[in-house]
């Protein structure tokens, strides 16, 4: 766990994807509370290149458009971190984040998913539709 330069400790750190701030609509899932209320504690992380790929959503119509804009309200509540990675997909840069500054990452990609608990990396997903799971390998 990482501590402060004062000493405290830190709040676990989880690095959010487009499609975990999108659950909140999609799935009616507070998804802020949801990790909350299964880990305790955060600090809610998330890329530039995440919020791109919201903005990119945002822009088409129907539910997954709406969705999006929603997310876009939401990532307000998280801490912008660079990926620290000059080349890739969204995907390559969150799990080469993840696995430098040893955080959890919220995504319902299941590649990614996979990806990331192959490199021993904790994963909350949705498991059904109401409520959020952490997975690790």
């Amino acid at each position: 766990m990482a501590t402060h330069r004062n000493g405290s400790p830190d709040r676990v750190a989880v690095l959010l994807d487009a499609n975990a701030l999108m659950a909140q609509v999609q799935f009616r899932l507070d998804v802020f509370e949801a990790l909350g209320n299964l880990i305790g504690a955060y600090q809610p992380l998330i890329l530039p290149e995440v919020l791109e790929e919201l903005r990119g959503i945002a822009c088409s119509r129907g539910k997954d458009g709406a969705a999006a804009r929603s997310a876009l309200i939401l990532a307000g509540r998280c801490m912008v971190v660079e990926s620290g990675c000059e080349k890739g997909s969204v995907d390559e840069k969150i799990l080469y984040y993840a696995n430098t500054h040893g955080c959890m990452v919220a995504t319902n990609d299941r590649g990614l998913r996979n990806a990331l608990l192959g490199k021993g990396i904790p994963v909350i997903s949705l498991s059904g539709r109401q409520r959020l799971e952490l997975f690790r390998n």
